[in-house]
């Protein structure tokens, strides 16, 4: 078994335990705090000046050929805007999904709640048919905002499978589980200083970082 595969076997012994698995990321002004959905392995990050992004998918695949995808994003200083608002933010992204696939596009608001004091908006957006795998497949993703101090956060959850050609019927169960099992996702103070596993951030909550 390779080394990876022996990590997240070690993990998942854990949350057999009852540990929560927890990522911590310091992204520009905050760090964010989210669960780790089991056997997600991170297969792409980087920053580009004003926006970074991570993205984890199952062990074996990768970000040219997935099933589901986990996807961190920080964009800085726009939370600073007066009209940045999660709500905003979140139809501009399933607007992108729109002009993608007009004919089979769907979309369900699932919460306009603040999440750990912070103001946020989730959805789930759908494309029977995306164009990302030339219609091979449809793709479904959560997608949470987060409205930080400066900054605006995102992670977002899809999943790819057989295509549609008419608008696909949102699972709000399945989904409002997905994002249960995120949670609780949480933004904190970056502590000068401070270094991995960040301390300062974790809650009450029994957890291997």
């Amino acid at each position: 078994m390779a080394e990876g595969e022996d990590a997240i076997s070690t993990v998942d012994k854990l949350r057999e335990k009852g540990y929560s698995v927890t990522s911590i990321t310091p992204i520009f002004g905050q760090l964010l705090k989210m669960s780790y959905p089991r056997a997600f392995v991170p297969a792409f990050v980087t920053t580009k000046a004003d926006f970074y992004i991570q993205e984890s998918v199952p062990t074996g695949e990768s970000i040219n050929g997935w099933t589901q995808m986990i996807s961190v994003t920080g964009r800085r200083d726009l939370a600073t805007k007066p009209d940045a608002t999660p709500k905003a933010f979140l139809n501009a992204l399933a607007g992108g999904f729109k002009v993608a696939c007009p004919s089979s596009y769907s979309v369900t608001l699932l919460s306009e709640n603040k999440l750990n004091g912070y103001d946020a908006a989730v959805a789930v957006v759908s494309c029977g048919v995306s164009p990302t795998t030339a219609g091979k497949t449809s793709e479904t993703a959560l997608i949470a905002v987060i409205k930080g101090q400066t900054d605006v956060y995102t992670v977002q959850w899809a999943e790819r499978a057989a295509p549609s050609n008419i608008p696909m019927q949102i699972d709000v169960g399945k989904w409002q589980d997905r994002f249960k099992t995120l949670s609780p996702i949480k933004l904190c103070p970056i502590v000068p200083g401070e270094k991995a596993p960040y301390p300062s951030c974790v809650g009450g909550e029994k957890s291997a970082t």
